[in-house]
Parts: C-alpha cells; sequence; structure tokens
C-alpha cells in the first residue's frame, strides 16, 4: 500500500499501536489507511488477539469490536444500559454517559 507509518507501544504487554502518517485532503491515500487500518485489526483478530487496546473502542473500531466479541455480547452491553440507564455500575467505562458527551 505504500504508506508511512511508525510502531509504539507496551513491548512488555504485547500491545502495540500504528501511527500511520497520511495526507487528509488526499481521499486515494485516505481510502488506502482506512483499508490498512482495517486489515490490522483483521489480523489481530485472526490472531487471537484484540482490537481495544489501552485506549479503548472509539467511531472507528465499532464494528471490529463486534466482530470480536460478537453480536451476543454487544446486546448484553446493550441491556446493560438498559437496566442501568443512570450509569451507577461502572460509570463511564464503556460508553460515555449523554450528560457528559458534547
Amino acid at each position: 500500500m505504500r504508506l508511512f507509518n511508525g510502531v509504539l507501544g507496551h513491548v512488555g504487554d504485547g500491545s502495540f499501536h500504528q501511527s500511520v502518517i497520511y495526507h487528509p485532503e488526499d481521499k486515494d491515500e485516505m481510502a488506502k489507511v482506512a483499508r490498512c487500518v482495517q486489515n490490522m485489526m483483521d489480523r489481530a483478530l485472526q490472531m487471537e488477539g484484540t482490537v481495544s487496546g489501552a485506549h479503548a473502542i472509539g467511531l472507528g473500531k465499532k464494528k471490529s469490536l463486534q466482530n470480536e466479541v460478537g453480536k451476543q455480547t454487544i446486546e448484553l452491553m446493550r441491556l446493560k444500559f438498559a437496566v442501568d440507564p443512570h450509569w451507577l455500575l461502572n460509570p463511564g467505562k464503556v460508553f460515555d454517559h449523554k450528560a457528559e458527551v458534547g
């Protein structure tokens, strides 16, 4: 794909982060970066790794999280929110509370 990147990480626990350098105005390059990141997440899951790492999920990894944990686990997360809508149990650890968001 001919992309430039650096590898950062926490060697002790095997957690690595790719920092891909790209021009955000270049649509073709953005598409390459998106494919590259998706390929890395797919490979991590094939190797029984995780897509979440130390910095949670974020918007770009939501689909890969479902691929990792399965649709049933996502449904359980939704159920937890249904029975704990005020985020009293483990607040802010997985999802932001609506009042905290913008």
